[in-house]
């Protein structure tokens, strides 16, 4: 009898969890990185290209940075805001990097770039608010949103328009109660990059419209055709920018868990407050790591943008020869985005088929929106010779459809 009372008392457990979590969503990469592994514990030999991950290794001189805190006692509580170290290095860092002046009292550290989308997402949207987001797009805007009770508002990047952000259709989504627009350059999962001309436009958008621009901006150092360019350069559009940039991908930082916001002075205090409140500071030795990445690491970062280089250009002579699919090459991060629509299956089916049949791991469109349907991340974040394998394998499994 008494163990019937306990069931019916955790049956009951999900009616105090409150409505704003059924808004969260998960993410696609790891919901396929599961099924990658229960597959590789029976036997099977898959390449993994679904996961966005740098294969390199930290640099050393940053590992023995944070090697040398920790021995020296850098191990308890800082600011909330961040250490004066890194804010000022991410200060030199953006003048580097954008030509823009910015003071440390503009910077927050964070444990990792979602909490500067968790976190300023809460700061400024309330009930009722538009934001209008990239669709396909990095799955954590849309989750947020709508957590915090806004109306997400997809702003479609289109094949046609080498998935960039079309003017004209982000006018037409406007209303009276837009507040905020996302962008993301270089863009996941698409590859694509925002130019000078699309920024100068979208800035004035922002500027007539009375807009917040929350700019991610995390693939910055991965680009290969002409340089990053930032919404943060242009006149006016400072004053109501929050900038997000990280570690993970620049410096193969994934697991250290290292972000920051670059906002105005008079939001950075409520963001700080957000911070002190949810995970009350971020750790001191991989702040003085970051500081140390952002100083002194510009050959790793460029070798291993390079490497990437590498890998698209190799991947886009490769898809080129393969029946049936279209691709955009990439002017940014390391994915590819391609086309399957002309074999007749959903993202989600054909993602399903190539990693039974092909053994090859790689994310369904639609983890990024449902105007992903029809089309397939791949992350080339992965050996040379692992992709080349991959490709085979896929080119293999598609000839067997089209049979």
């Amino acid at each position: 009898m008494k163990s019937i009372e306990k069931v019916k008392k955790f049956a009951k457990l999900n009616d105090f969890i409150a409505d704003r979590v059924y808004h969260l969503s998960g993410e696609g990469a790891f919901e396929v990185l599961a099924q990658a592994q229960k597959l590789e514990k029976l036997g099977k030999n898959i390449i993994h290209l679904e996961i966005g991950e740098p294969d390199f290794e930290t640099p050393e001189r940053v590992k023995n940075k944070a090697i040398q805190a920790i021995q020296t006692g850098h191990t308890h509580y800082v600011p909330s805001s961040g250490l004066n170290d890194l804010k000022e290095a991410v200060t030199t860092y953006m003048k580097r990097t954008r030509g823009v002046n910015v003071d440390s009292e503009e910077v927050v550290i964070t444990p990792g770039a979602k909490p500067v989308i968790f976190l300023t997402f809460l700061m400024l949207l309330q009930p009722g608010d538009e934001v209008i987001y990239p669709n396909p797009g990095f799955p954590a805007y849309r989750s947020i949103i709508d957590f915090a009770g806004a109306k997400a508002v997809p702003l479609p990047l289109l094949e046609e328009n080498g998935f960039r952000v079309d003017t004209n259709e982000l006018k037409s989504l406007i209303t009276s109660k837009t507040k905020m627009l996302v962008l993301n350059s270089p863009h996941n999962p698409t590859g694509s990059r925002l130019l000078a001309e699309d920024l100068e436009a979208i800035a004035q958008v922002a500027i007539e419209e009375d807009l917040m621009v929350f700019t991610d901006e995390v693939y910055s150092e991965i680009v290969y055709d002409g340089d990053h360019v930032s919404i943060l350069q242009y006149p006016g559009m400072k004053e109501r920018t929050v900038l997000l940039d990280a570690f993970s991908k620049t410096f193969a930082m994934t697991g250290w868990r290292l972000g920051y916001a670059v906002l105005p002075r008079e939001l950075a205090g409520y963001l700080t407050l957000l911070v002190t409140n949810s995970n009350s500071c971020t750790c001191t030795f991989t702040q003085m790591a970051g500081a140390e990445a952002l100083l002194f690491e510009r050959d790793s970062v460029q070798n291993m943008s390079n490497e990437f280089r590498r890998r698209r250009d190799f991947l886009f002579d490769r898809m080129s020869k393969i029946e049936g699919v279209q691709i955009v090459k990439p002017n940014g991060a390391f994915y590819y985005f391609p086309n399957i629509k002309s074999f007749g299956l959903t993202s989600r089916e054909m993602a399903a088929y190539l990693l039974q049949e092909a053994g090859v791991a790689l994310l369904p469109g639609t983890c990024f929106g449902e105007q992903g349907e029809g089309y397939l991340r791949i992350s080339f974040s992965n050996s040379m010779e692992n992709i080349s394998e991959a490709m085979d394998r896929v080119e293999l499994a598609l000839k067997r459809l089209k049979a």
